[in-house]
């Protein structure tokens, strides 16, 4: 399984935070050197970074960060200090649970500290990166377990190393299954408008030797349809206490087609996904970015100047829709309620 498992895109250096810099890939592969909280809270709102998990991470660095700054400024007032830079990093991106997640255990770690913070919450960021990672591989192998294969399944959106710690959630799974030969191909959505799914899932895919064909969202039905796919894959940024889950856009419409051709569509996300205090995915705040991102390619404009676009970042898929969700906890198949709380508290 580490075979295909080489590709981590941020990095704690004692210069400060390396993120591989999204934005380039396929075409080129760059590191940013971000030395303040305010420079990764710019790269979470720009995509430098994106993923929930890969987010969360990325602000928990970013926290170090503050704290070393802060206590450079003043070692008796930075605890006040500090405050403004927790802020601007919640602030960055609004869908993702694991982004406050992430935070909110960074300002834990804060209490009873004497003295300088850096040495406790890079320890802190560390733990929430290497926990990340270990969830993954969980995650890969009681998803892997679900697939009877040989098959092919579909991915949406960018759900692997660059979204997370490393390995993946749902591009974790097919790692796991690829390697234990229960998948032997994966087709990926494109998922406009910033294209994760081609530029970054097939890219993550043909470094891992795994075979991959790319296809446009409205081409998933009629594959499904064609009975080439067994199951849809899928990551979340925020799952509601019912199970009802937001992922990138496009995700409900491939659940209602995945259902209507009886694929199976499998949710894997880690418990600091799931938010238990909202009920229903009609609770998830949607974000909604800029219309240029739908109306320009490449930083062309490919539609006309009087023409206006919608732009919501995220979708919501409804728990019954969902024939199983994976946690590092355990697997929730057709998901309620009961089912989420039994397995939270497991």
């Amino acid at each position: 399984m580490q075979h295909h498992d080489r590709i981590r895109a941020v990095e704690w250096s004692d210069e400060g935070l390396k993120l591989l810099d999204q934005r380039l890939l396929p075409r080129l592969e760059q590191w940013v050197l971000l030395k303040d909280a305010l420079g990764v809270a710019q790269a979470i709102r720009d995509m430098v970074v994106r993923g929930a998990q890969a987010i969360g991470v990325t602000a928990a660095y970013g926290a170090v960060l503050a704290a070393r700054d802060r206590y450079a400024e003043s070692p008796e007032h930075w605890r006040n200090a500090i405050e403004e830079d927790f802020r601007i990093l919640a602030e960055s991106r609004p869908t993702a649970i694991n982004l406050f997640w992430a935070l909110e255990r960074m300002k834990a770690r804060l209490a009873g500290i004497e003295g300088d913070p850096v040495v406790a919450l890079l320890d802190e960021a560390k733990r929430i990166h290497a926990e990340d990672v270990a969830a993954n591989y969980r995650m890969g192998e009681l998803g892997a377990e679900l697939i009877e294969g040989p098959c092919a399944v579909l991915n949406h959106c960018n759900t692997g190393s660059l979204a997370t710690g490393g390995f993946g959630t749902a591009l974790g799974v097919i790692r796991a299954a690829y390697g234990a030969g229960r998948i032997n191909h994966v087709f990926a959505d494109e998922t406009r408008p910033w294209l994760p799914g081609a530029r970054l899932t097939a890219w993550e895919l043909v470094e891992d030797n795994i075979p991959v064909t790319l296809i446009a969202e409205g081409a998933a039905a009629t594959l499904m349809r064609q009975g080439r796919v067994k199951w849809v894959i899928v990551g979340s940024d925020r799952i509601a206490a019912n199970g009802d889950v937001a992922n990138k856009i496009g995700t409900y419409s491939l659940a209602v087609a995945a259902r209507h051709h009886g694929v199976k569509f499998m949710v894997v996300a880690p418990t600091s996904t799931v938010d238990m205090t909202i009920a229903t995915g009609a609770d998830i705040p949607i974000e909604e970015r800029a219309e240029e991102e739908v109306l320009t390619l490449a930083g062309t404009r490919i539609a006309p100047d009087a023409a206006h676009a919608w732009n919501p970042s995220f979708d919501v898929t409804p728990a019954e829709l969902i024939d199983a969700i994976v946690t590092e906890k355990g697997v929730v198949e057709a998901p309620t309620l009961e089912k989420m709380k039994a397995m939270m508290a497991g």
